[in-house]
């Protein structure tokens, strides 16, 4: 959406007095004292970019939160809620009670608005820093965190989480403090357990500014992810990396993620350069529930799951469900598809 100068202008000034906000708690927090829920050699991920940017871009949001928690609530009592969620943009406290409210007994937050990066500029960094603008939200600093949360059923055993350096970040993504969320969760049942990631990468039409300087910045969060991974991933354990990956159309960021990703990990699978929500449609057809909302969302092409085995365990796509996709009465609770991902876990010889 395109703003003009005096929108710019208001957006900024609001942005200005939001900065102070609480700081969010990244311990992994007990909400229900009940007994853990049976794998059945399974794994069900949900990731959701739950849409929850402060006024003036959005408006009414807490109800939607509301809904979402009563949802995966209702999914709980027959059973069929996903074991491990991920969620984007959860910046406010109403969005960060999903989880507790949906009887999540772990949830763990991402990175706060004041966490930095240890990153180093290069010279091509403070060029690009230069030309940073006012009116677009570049120089403001983060006002937001990072909109990440986990939650789990099952025990969250480690957390790592960075956030993307100060001159990764281009227009009004600037005013978050976009970055990524590592954990590790115990599996019952399973000889290993798994590392669940999730990250929320820089827009492009949405930010304010020209492909420039979104590519730019996209390139470097690349670089900042792999960086990470390589520093805090145990390639001894299978990982599921899910999120708002804000791919889309866009040549240039397909060409970044897939082309760099597969040097995070020591052994990447052949679903990493193409999603299990792509793995599966092309596959077998009954493998997706809710077909039209999937292929809204492989058409948008912003929210992937990547899945990378172990030399011991491999990581199947077994099923898609759309949980949070268009309502009967065709609105939506987020502007994202909410997809959940089953995977199978399967022994290597």
């Amino acid at each position: 959406m395109q703003m003009n100068r005096r929108s710019k202008l208001m957006f900024t000034l609001s942005a200005l007095l939001a900065i102070g906000g609480q700081a969010q708690s990244q311990m992994p927090l007990s909400h229900v004292a009940q007994s853990l829920p049976a794998s059945n050699g399974t794994l069900t991920l949900l990731s959701y970019n739950v849409h929850g940017l402060p006024w003036p871009f959005t408006s009414g949001r807490p109800a939607a939160f509301a809904q979402i928690a009563e949802r995966l609530r209702d999914m709980r009592r027959t059973g069929t809620q996903p074991a491990v969620v991920a969620l984007q943009e959860a910046f406010s406290d109403s969005a960060r009670q999903i989880g507790g409210a949906a009887g999540y007994r772990y949830i763990v937050n991402g990175p706060t608005s004041v966490d930095r990066s240890p990153i180093a500029m290069t010279p091509a960094d403070r060029k690009f820093a230069s030309g940073a603008s006012w009116l677009n939200g570049e120089t403001l600093g983060p006002v937001e965190g990072s909109g990440l949360q986990i939650l789990s059923d099952y025990p969250i055993l480690s957390v790592r989480s960075a956030v993307f350096p100060r001159f990764a970040c281009a227009g009004y993504d600037c005013l978050a403090n976009k970055g990524v969320l590592l954990v590790t969760v115990k599996i019952p049942g399973q000889p290993l357990p798994v590392e669940i990631a999730t990250a929320h990468m820089n827009s492009r039409g949405a930010s304010g500014v020209g492909d420039d300087r979104t590519g730019y910045a996209y390139q470097r969060q690349v670089d900042a992810l792999e960086a990470f991974f390589r520093a805090n991933s145990n390639p001894a354990l299978p990982l599921i990396f899910a999120g708002d990956f804000n791919v889309g159309q866009a040549l240039s960021r397909q060409i970044a993620l897939r082309s760099r990703a597969g040097n995070w990990w020591a052994a990447p699978d052949a679903t990493l350069a193409r999603g299990t929500l792509r793995e599966c449609m092309e596959g077998v057809a009954k493998k997706v529930s809710d077909l039209t909302d999937a292929q809204t969302a492989l058409r948008r092409a912003k929210d992937w799951q990547f899945p990378v085995s172990a030399p011991t365990v491999a990581l199947v796509p077994a099923h898609v469900f759309v949980p949070f996709g268009t309502e009967p009465d065709g609105t939506m609770l987020s502007d994202h598809v909410g997809y959940s991902v089953q995977y199978h876990f399967v022994r290597r010889t």
